[in-house]
């Protein structure tokens, strides 16, 4: 177990259970997965985008991301169905503890200018998705080797009956949320 996982056990579980009058520990909320995304545009003109954005998920998750294709064709936009557009990666386990770990604490408080992740980009389910405007933040990219700056879309999945759940379980996991005035 990391230190996250362990922070999840021995503090976040007791707390969520004082919080929400919990009577058993499995009614607390814990996380299911992380699903990182990163969609290219440009994909469809220039196969080495996807490639380059392809090692660039790998160096960041640890893991190797499937390769996403097109579900329809859209003429304006010069996409045909079954295109390779973009890649993703989920994260269980392990590796998604220790990805969240390094998200808190070290990824998020590299974003310039930063004053706290929104609150409002919760689902209704108690899910959290983040948007990364460029990959730079990442100590893992060398910034002398990107050819072009791209965003992703980090997912947090959890088993949370709606969003104050999960916003609190964030919050005691150490989610830095803006604060509000």
């Amino acid at each position: 177990m990391n230190r996250l996982h362990k922070e999840y056990k021995k503090e976040t579980i007791p707390a969520m259970m004082k919080h929400f009058d919990y009577k058993n520990v499995h009614q607390v909320p814990k996380i299911d997965k992380i699903s990182l995304n990163m969609c290219i545009g440009e994909a469809t003109e220039n196969k080495a985008l996807l490639d380059n954005a392809v090692k660039e998920l790998t160096l960041i998750s640890g893991r190797k991301p499937v390769i996403t294709k097109a579900k329809k064709s859209i003429s304006n936009f010069k996409l045909r169905e079954g295109t390779p557009i973009g890649c993703m990666v989920t994260l269980r386990g392990k590796t998604m503890y220790e990805f969240l770990d390094r998200l808190i604490s070290i990824y998020i408080p590299r974003i310039r200018d930063f004053r706290g992740v929104p609150t409002k980009s919760f689902d209704g389910r108690g899910n959290y998705t983040l948007g990364i405007k460029e990959q730079t933040i990442f100590p893992e990219i060398d910034y002398d080797n990107i050819d072009a700056l791209r965003g992703l879309n980090i997912s947090i999945i959890t088993t949370a009956e709606n969003d104050e759940e999960g916003k609190e379980l964030l919050r005691y996991l150490g989610m830095p949320f803006k604060k509000v005035k």
